[in-house]
């Protein structure tokens, strides 16, 4: 029952399309995954086709729960179905921007979500944390919590130049807060095989990393069809099968499951 944090802090590289396609890869598996929106921009429950303006409870009142010392509410009862049987999320809204300033007073502030997934981490075969484009408490948070993290990388140069600083965030959190913490791979996403500017990035990157950092063999490419999913609340491995982007999340989704495998 891995946690898997799929981290950047650059927005727009496919960390939440990442974390949508991956769940329904690992649903086609018989996988029973929990999805969590760690982001106030609530992309991700939006994805899964809920509206975060009228969600009931999200991931925030349990955390506000754990901050105040309030044992009544658990994460069980924020769980919610998602049109996959396979799949469940614990949801977001923009409530979860307070968080950011409610954490900065919190005792054992950086390892409050860890708390909050321990009831549930028994029930899931995989839980997937979606961050928000940021080094913040937030983030730091889902750092803690997880195995392992995904690092979606847009096939960019300043996408580049922003991984070194991820990378030591990354380095200190398992140095003073979670010794077991592990990056599963770098993921190059949004690429296009015609354009010598991504291959450069791939080269450029695979030589920089390459001997330390386990990098995917799948490839995400630039597609519309990955803004198009979300509109209809389904991920591309529902919405376009056959596409190239879909086929693409099923090799990852096969490199996670055999990376857990060992």
């Amino acid at each position: 029952m891995p946690v898997l944090c799929i981290a950047n802090q650059k927005g727009g590289v496919g960390k939440t399309t990442t974390v949508a396609a991956l769940a329904e890869g690992l649903s086609e598996q018989d996988k029973r995954v929990l999805l969590i929106d760690w982001d106030p921009q609530a992309c991700l429950t939006i994805s899964v086709g809920l509206n975060p303006d009228t969600v009931k409870r999200t991931g925030y009142n349990v955390l506000e729960a754990v901050i105040s010392g309030k044992k009544g509410l658990s994460i069980r009862a924020v769980v919610s179905p998602t049109g996959d049987p396979n799949i469940d999320i614990v949801p977001s809204s923009i409530e979860l921007a307070q968080a950011q300033l409610d954490l900065v007073e919190a005792a054992n502030r950086e390892s409050l979500l860890n708390e909050m997934l321990q009831p549930v981490r028994q029930s899931y075969d995989y839980i997937l944390i979606d961050c928000l484009p940021s080094l913040g408490l937030l983030t730091i948070n889902a750092l803690t919590a997880a195995d392992e993290v995904i690092i979606p990388l847009q096939a960019d140069f300043l996408a580049m130049k922003g991984l070194v600083r991820l990378l030591t965030t990354i380095i200190r959190v398992k140095e003073k807060l979670n010794s077991s913490l592990n990056i599963a791979g770098i993921l190059f996403t949004m690429t296009s095989s015609r354009t010598l500017h991504s291959k450069e990035v791939m080269e450029v990157t695979r030589r920089a990393f390459g001997d330390r950092i386990r990098i995917f063999s799948a490839i995400i490419p630039t597609s519309v069809r990955f803004k198009e999913a979300p509109a209809v609340g389904k991920s591309i491995l529902t919405y376009a099968p056959r596409s190239d982007g879909a086929s693409a999340y099923r090799l990852l989704t096969e490199e996670v499951m055999r990376n857990e495998k060992g």
